[in-house]
């Protein structure tokens, strides 16, 4: 405990580095499944190849991929953008399937019935079947956020900055405080960014909300409780 409280600023600032590189990856990877993700409901004979064609990026792994990209973009091995992009890359084979099978989920019925009231294929899209697949979008969002979080650490062993520099120093040095707390701000960090989606979710979505009971109603159900004993 002594020595987080002593390296607190560094712990704070690497956390900091840490978010630099996971938010940008999540956002990318979910605006760019999202008209994956609708394609793949549109030509549903390419579904199965498009989605398991994307969903194959995962079983890359993921040192060697960090490796890789500089070489093909020309950058260096240690700038952030090539964490970046491998992690958007992950991100993607995740969100691409969630985002099929939450766009597979709005009836057919209700996107006739958008054409029928005038809607434009773009309004159709931003106001009848994002808000319907938007629960299962989050749902599949959540999960993208956590396994980037997780994959930020491993850029630490190519010399890029992130709550993984706890890990490969602590292993170097020999110092067990320094993995322990790496460990726990990773998980830490998981557990807030999941539970700020699922707050903006609640306020994106406020349609998803459960209605609020009211006393009379709970006042009749007693009663019918009490004239069935």
């Amino acid at each position: 405990m002594q020595w987080i409280l002593e390296n607190l600023p560094q712990i704070l600032e690497l956390t900091v580095d840490h978010l630099l590189l996971t938010v940008p990856a999540v956002l990318a990877a979910f605006l760019l499944a999202l008209p994956l993700g609708r394609l793949a409901v549109r030509l549903p004979r390419l579904r199965e190849a498009l989605v398991g064609g994307i969903g194959l990026l995962y079983a890359i792994p993921s040192l060697p991929l960090f490796i890789v990209l500089p070489l093909i973009l020309g950058t260096s091995i240690r700038e952030p953008v090539n964490a970046v992009m491998a992690l958007t890359l992950f991100g993607l084979a995740l969100m691409v399937r969630s985002a099929a099978d939450a766009f597979g989920s709005v009836e057919e019925d209700v996107r006739l019935a958008a054409v029928a009231v005038g809607h434009s294929a773009a309004g159709r899209f931003l106001t009848v079947e994002l808000p319907l697949a938007g629960p299962a979008l989050l749902a599949g969002l959540r999960v993208v956020s956590v396994s980037t979080i997780s994959l930020v650490s491993v850029s630490a062993v190519l010399g890029i900055t992130s709550l993984g520099s706890l890990f490969t120093d602590g292993f170097e040095r020999g110092i067990v405080a320094s993995i322990v707390a790496g460990i726990v701000m990773t998980a830490v960090l998981a557990l807030v960014l999941d539970l700020l989606l699922v707050a903006l979710g609640r306020v994106l979505m406020p349609w998803r909300r459960p209605a609020p009971r009211r006393a009379g109603s709970r006042e009749a159900a007693r009663a019918a409780e009490r004239g069935a004993a």
